[in-house]
């Protein structure tokens, strides 16, 4: 039976567009890191590495180096922890330059996806269609433990709204929002889903 993150996860994946407390288990993930404005194309370079690693592990059966472990699944959503440099730190107003953002972008993997077989796809990726960027790519283990989710519905420039009410909720709940960074996991593809229709999970970490 094909293991569909969006029918069986749905308590990490499709939260309401509200803010509420969630705890999330350690995930595997291919991840990338790096630093600049998510509109240029190099961005969109980063992503696509990402992909095709994950496509490659989804394919491995049909190039017969899948583990005997494998099931059916849909590849998991891309998401990406954000931060910005200290340099941006010192001179952040109320208008954020984008160019200033750190972020490691991943997309989560299967449970059978281990250490070794994650590194036999990256070194098959590589041979195939080498990118430069695939030399950056970790495969990590990630361990969110509790935090604070929603769904935000419309544009990626409106997301401090939401940013707010989840940190409005943590106050008035005896939370603590842990630091500045936060987790967004991409469940619309903005080339294809007008600004206003974008649904994107929103995440931070929280300690009482």
């Amino acid at each position: 039976m094909k293991h569909d993150w969006k029918k069986t996860e749905k308590q990490f994946y499709l939260p309401k567009p509200k803010p509420e407390l969630v705890k999330v288990p350690p995930f595997r993930f291919f991840s990338i890191k790096g630093e600049g404005n998510p509109n240029d194309k190099l961005f969109q370079e980063y992503i696509g590495v990402l992909y095709s690693l994950a496509y490659a592990i989804k394919m491995s059966p049909k190039n017969n180096f899948a583990p005997k472990e494998y099931v059916e699944y849909t590849v998991y959503p891309l998401e990406g922890i954000w931060d910005i440099s200290d340099e941006g730190k010192k001179t952040m107003s109320e208008k954020l330059d984008k160019n200033q953002l750190i972020f490691n972008l991943m997309i989560r993997q299967p449970d059978f996806v281990t250490p070794e077989f994650a590194n036999e796809a990256l070194e098959r990726t590589k041979k195939k269609k080498f990118h430069h960027l695939l030399e950056k790519v970790k495969f990590e283990t990630i361990d969110d433990s509790v935090c604070i989710q929603m769904m935000h519905i419309g544009s990626y420039d409106s997301e401090p709204g939401s940013f707010r009410q989840m940190e409005d909720f943590c106050n008035q709940n005896g939370y603590h929002r842990e630091s500045k960074l936060h987790r967004e996991i991409y469940l619309s593809d903005f080339r294809r889903v007008s600004p206003e229709k974008l649904k994107t999970v929103l995440r931070f970490r929280i300690i009482k």
